[in-house]
């Protein structure tokens, strides 16, 4: 008895010594986010634990601290095998290379009850590393290997969203796999992550969603084979907009058919350029734009100067001047996309059109003189454009507002100029 009752306590001071060593392990690596860069390669047993408590103490320090010489632990600890080491992770690393991502990723709202991890998505995800960011092989790779098959389906939903931000195409084999999985949540994230990447290679591997029951799901998909250029999609697209009774998709369809821009759609678009609906109207002269008709020139010029409603006269005037009108006098349709700049709630929208207009020369030539008297946001957002859009001839009017009197034009400049020449051969 006396024998039994002393294996009893023992055990009873075993554990409590045990627990008070992970609680104290746990505290270590919580304090060592304090060291910064120092405590880096001092967190790396703690990456490793025994004690999933203590590893994920870790990750948030090592989250903490941010910065470069945080990626080798973060690979590591992406590939845990707990939910919240594994989001921590990836949240870690995409803020490495998109700093302040830690404040809008959802390792912010993570909720514990025992093994289970919870995430809250939100439906805002427009970010996206620079075109200059050069991301490793290796962390695309781990995040790849999340996406089709962490440890639960918040972990794989958050892993194709960060493979999307860090224009992850490496992994897109990992995310067409996302993209057959019974979760909507990581379907609906792969899908966007496609868009984001935008690789057309990849454009069939989306195609048999623009049917989906889902309504997100199908919306994202029908936007993918647009942005994707997927023409196998068309004959599909025609078909949803023919049986769906939902606005939302008849809209979507319609302007992914606009990116398409096939001929024999070319009556549909004219037929829409008069529809009711203002989306619509935008969306057919989208597709009027694409197509290059001379002789629908006359027709977008007079729908735009007849267009009461901003969103498809934004599409009208990217039709009027994508068909050779590249006036820009004072109510011209250049100009009035680039005025459009100015207005927060449509600056994304002009800022597409622009872009797609500056692939050609004569659109960048037109555009160089408006640089001399724009706003402050016009020559922030016409930068981005030649970034995006620009050649060797856009160089100078970049190296001119990387030395602009105003901080914030020079500091975006600069950051044009490297995106401009990270493209450029």
């Amino acid at each position: 008895m006396k024998h039994t009752i002393f294996l009893l306590l023992a055990g009873v001071l075993a554990f409590g010594q045990i627990q008070g060593d992970t609680k104290q392990r746990a505290r270590a690596a919580r304090d060592l986010a304090k060291q910064g860069e120092m405590g880096i390669p001092k967190l790396a047993p703690y990456v490793t634990d025994t004690d999933v408590s203590v590893r994920v103490e870790a990750v948030k320090a090592l989250d903490e601290i941010g910065g470069p010489k945080t990626v080798d632990l973060l690979v590591k600890a992406a590939g845990d095998t707990d939910a919240e080491i594994q989001i921590r992770a990836t949240d870690g690393l995409v803020n490495v290379y998109l700093p302040g991502y830690l404040k809008t990723g959802i390792s912010g709202s993570l909720q514990r009850v025992g093994d289970s991890v919870k995430a809250k998505f939100t439906d805002t995800d427009d970010q996206i590393v620079d075109p200059y960011v050069m991301v490793r092989p290796d962390v695309i790779e781990a995040l790849g290997r999340l996406a089709a098959s962490g440890a639960s389906l918040d972990s794989r939903a958050n892993a194709c969203r960060a493979l999307g931000i860090l224009r992850g195409g490496a992994a897109i084999p990992q995310l067409g796999e996302a993209l057959h999985s019974k979760d909507n949540q990581v379907i609906y994230e792969a899908l966007i992550a496609f868009q984001k990447i935008r690789d057309p290679a990849a454009a069939t591997r989306v195609t048999f969603l623009v049917r989906d029951l889902d309504e997100r799901i199908q919306i994202a998909a029908i936007g993918a084979a647009g942005l994707l250029l997927d023409h196998e999609a068309a004959p599909d697209l025609r078909e949803v907009i023919g049986r769906t009774r939902n606005p939302k998709v008849r809209r979507a369809a319609t302007s992914s058919l606009a990116m398409l821009a096939e001929p024999s759609d070319h009556e549909t678009f004219l037929r829409d350029l008069t529809d009711m609906d203002d989306a619509m109207r935008a969306a057919g002269a989208e597709g009027l734009a694409r197509l290059k008709m001379p002789a629908d020139r006359p027709v977008l010029e007079k729908a735009f100067m007849s267009e009461h409603k901003l969103n498809p006269r934004l599409s009208e005037a990217f039709g009027v001047v994508m068909l050779g009108n590249r006036d820009t006098s004072e109510f011209s349709a250049l100009r009035y996309l680039v005025n459009t700049l100015n207005q927060k709630s449509y600056q994304g929208v002009a800022l597409a059109f622009l872009v797609e207009l500056a692939r050609q020369q004569p659109v960048r030539q037109a555009l160089y003189p408006l640089l001399t008297g724009a706003t402050r946001d016009e020559k922030i957002w016409l930068g981005t454009v030649l970034a995006r859009s620009g050649e060797n001839d856009s160089v100078p009017y970049l190296e001119a507002m990387s030395m602009d009197s105003d901080n914030e034009i020079a500091q975006a400049g600069i950051r044009d100029l490297r995106s401009l020449r990270a493209r450029l051969p």
